[in-house]
Parts: C-alpha cells; sequence; structure tokens
C-alpha cells in the first residue's frame, strides 16, 4: 500500500487523468517506464488497483520504493519478455514508447502481458511541430519535447497516424482513443484522425488483441 501520510498532493499530469479513467476499478496493472511513480499513485488511490512498476532509472525506483509503490528496476525494451502472458489486466506505457529501441516490441509485449494495453505519447505531427520544421529547416524545440535533438532520448517519435498504423500492423483493436492539446481539452479521434492528428500534442489509446474481442 502507498504511504502517502507525509505526501502532499501533487498535479495530475493531464495523460495521466485520462489513463485513470480508462482503468477498471480493482485491476491488475503494470506501469512501464512508471518515472516517479505518479501514475500508480492516482491509480491506487482513486481505482484501487494492485499496480505494479517498472522503471529503469535507479533514483525513480528508490524514490517509489520509498513511497511504499511496488516498483523494480527494468528496461521495456529487455526485461518485459520475461512476464507472463495475461498477467496482467492492464499493461500500461505513458509517455515512453518514443524513447524505446524496438517500439513494435515493445507494444507487443504489452498486449502479450496485458489483456489491455494503454500507451500515451507525443504527437510529432501535431502543427506546431509541421511549422516549425517548414520555417526553421531545424528539429522543433516544444514543451512536449523541450531537448535538443543531440540530448533526446526520443529516438522513434511518431505521429498519431503512424501509431494508428503501427496498432494495425500488431494486429491490435482500438477501444478508446483521445488526442489532446496543451491545455488539457481532448478530441475525439473517431471523428476525424486527420484533424486530431494536426490538433492533438498528445494522445492515449486504450488497445485490446483481437482475439479478446
Amino acid at each position: 500500500m502507498t504511504n502517502t501520510a507525509n505526501t502532499a498532493p501533487r498535479a495530475v499530469r493531464a495523460d495521466h487523468r485520462l489513463i485513470a479513467e480508462m482503468v477498471a476499478p480493482g485491476t491488475r496493472v503494470l506501469d512501464v517506464g512508471c518515472g516517479d511513480g505518479a501514475l500508480l499513485e492516482l491509480l491506487i488511490s482513486e481505482k484501487n488497483v494492485d499496480g505494479r512498476g517498472i522503471e529503469i532509472l535507479r533514483n525513480n525506483v528508490n524514490a517509489c520504493v520509498g513511497r511504499g509503490l511496488s516498483v523494480i528496476q527494468g528496461d521495456a525494451d529487455q526485461d518485459l519478455s520475461g512476464y507472463p502472458d495475461k498477467a496482467f489486466d492492464y499493461a500500461i506505457l505513458s509517455l515512453t514508447i518514443q524513447a524505446t529501441r524496438q517500439p513494435k516490441a515493445v507494444l507487443e509485449n504489452l498486449l502479450r502481458i496485458g489483456h489491455r494495453a494503454i500507451v500515451s505519447f507525443p504527437n510529432f505531427g501535431h502543427w506546431k511541430i509541421r511549422t516549425s520544421l517548414l520555417l526553421t529547416g531545424r528539429m522543433p524545440r516544444t514543451p512536449n519535447l523541450p531537448e535538443t535533438w543531440f540530448d533526446s532520448q526520443d529516438s522513434h517519435l511518431c505521429t498519431i497516424k503512424d501509431f494508428s498504423d503501427l496498432v494495425t500492423i500488431v494486429d491490435a483493436e482500438v477501444e478508446d482513443a483521445v488526442a489532446f492539446n496543451g491545455r488539457g481539452q481532448r478530441l475525439a479521434i473517431k471523428n476525424s484522425l486527420s484533424l486530431q492528428n494536426l490538433l492533438g500534442e498528445k494522445a492515449v489509446f486504450l488497445l485490446a488483441p483481437r482475439e479478446t474481442r
């Protein structure tokens, strides 16, 4: 159980709030690349989940464990293969897939480990990024992508359309999908994929393997 007695409330990230709305209460959750544990804390507090995490940075793991979270050190590219099939109801990857070395393999493992997979990511097709590339001819830097290209770990940036294509390639189905802008305002992807690809700064997808439908 999370130790929250001496922990001040933290602002909830927009994609974390949307992910929490997609998770059913009392379920088993694996948060891959869980960072400082903010999403796990939110899900445990609001949805009473059995939450576990895997995180590559030791200082983040220590911080999570210090707050009573069940988190181990591990790499999404290397360590997911050791998890059994359907060990969790949800396998979650929030703002991390673009930093993995093999996004397709990671997504396939999420869909194997969980009955559902939830993935959020920054949209490289957003109009501000397109405009910056057009006008400057340089890799853009935005609040969602603040690092220079040579310092960034985001080696596999993608657009909402790119990710939708990957979902088809791994033979999964989209059960829910939300794109949102910098103010956290939602844009329903199902209405117009091209428009959401243009206006959405980030997106969250709830996926299921086809055989479970």
